[in-house]
């Protein structure tokens, strides 16, 4: 796993009627328009974002929160890991494999690694314009009652996302590419 760097959001809970498992609350990676577990702002276009689209300290969250006039105390600050390798479906289409990527060369990479977290579980994250996170499948496209997830709407291990993944149900739904992080809150 690489260290990928951090990210204050608003977590959700759980949207009544929507069938899971014992889900409770949404610790997500991704952003999509659904808006479950959004992240703090619209930061892109302050530039201080790391090649994987996250932040290298929670310090340039802070600074932007503080320009936008932005509360962070009721959000949770949360670590991220990725997993060196994206599954995504050959040209064809008939074949899908787990290809190794780089982040965006472009951005300064320099995670302040976390000594003291907490592992909260696995999300698979689609990468269709491959750099910023954008859908969890299992919150934003409701595919956490096909599989074993935990109270955060997370697998609970890298082992059981790779197999989620190459099961091809997140292929029914969204195109891909998809990526697996290991999703820790910070203490």
């Amino acid at each position: 796993m690489i260290p990928a760097g951090y990210m204050y959001k608003s977590v959700s809970a759980w949207p009544h009627g929507v069938h899971a498992n014992n889900v409770i609350e949404v610790f997500s990676a991704g952003n999509c328009g659904c808006g479950i577990s959004p992240r703090f702002a619209d930061y892109i276009p302050h530039w201080k974002h790391n090649g994987y689209w996250f932040f290298n300290s929670p310090r340039p969250m802070q600074e932007i929160a503080g320009q936008e006039d932005i509360e962070l105390s009721s959000m949770t600050l949360f670590y991220y890991e990725i997993y060196e390798y994206e599954f995504d479906q050959s040209a064809d289409g008939k074949q899908a494999d787990w290809i190794p990527f780089n982040s965006e060369r472009s951005f300064q990479t320099d995670v302040l690694i976390l000594e003291e977290k907490a592992l909260a579980g696995y999300d698979v994250v689609e990468y269709a314009c491959r750099n910023s996170p954008e859908c969890s499948l299992l919150s934003c496209c409701n595919l956490a009652d096909k599989f074993c997830v935990n109270s955060h709407c997370l697998f609970y291990t890298l082992e059981d996302a790779k197999k989620a993944v190459e099961s091809g149900e997140f292929h029914a739904i969204e195109p891909g590419p998809y990526r697996i992080l290991a999703v820790y809150v910070c203490a």
